[in-house]
């Protein structure tokens, strides 16, 4: 079995709201990249995240980019960056105008580390989504002070 997985979860905003919350660097900061987001998401470009927890920037490939609907990006996978795993955030209106986010990602070896780092990579990006879903619908930062 291929380590891949999908999360997701319900924001009480509209989609045009929460992708921004994800496409802006500043919003993505405010809540997510605890040390820093820098360049917008668009297609074809390279970006940089930097998290408290995993210290140095991590760039970020933006594969492609559907507005309101879907993000693809590339990134180093695991602890290293040697496995270029392939993440897919879909947002998606509900009829009483909120948003589903989904997230998945996949691309990481058939190894005992391949499967140790997608877990890890699947609580991560469980953890964005609450911390999306408080900073958007609350001006909260789940994330200050977790890890620093």
């Amino acid at each position: 079995m291929t380590p891949k997985f999908e999360v997701s979860g319900r924001i009480n905003r509209p989609v045009h709201e929460v992708f921004e919350a994800v496409a802006d660097p500043k919003e993505l900061s405010s809540y997510f990249t605890t040390g820093g987001a820098r360049g917008r998401l668009e297609a074809g470009v390279t970006v940089t995240w930097d998290f408290h927890d995993f210290p140095g920037a991590f760039p970020v490939q933006v594969v492609e980019v559907e507005p309101d609907k879907r993000i693809v990006l590339k990134w180093g996978g695991d602890d290293d960056g040697s496995v270029e795993t392939t993440v897919t955030i879909r947002f998606e209106s509900t009829e009483d105008d909120r948003t589903i986010v989904s997230i998945s990602e996949e691309g990481w070896p058939k190894t005992e580390d391949g499967l140790k780092n997608s877990y890890g990579n699947c609580m991560g990006w469980s953890q964005m989504i609450c911390a999306m879903k408080a900073w958007v619908e609350h001006g909260i930062n789940l994330r200050e002070g977790m890890y620093a």
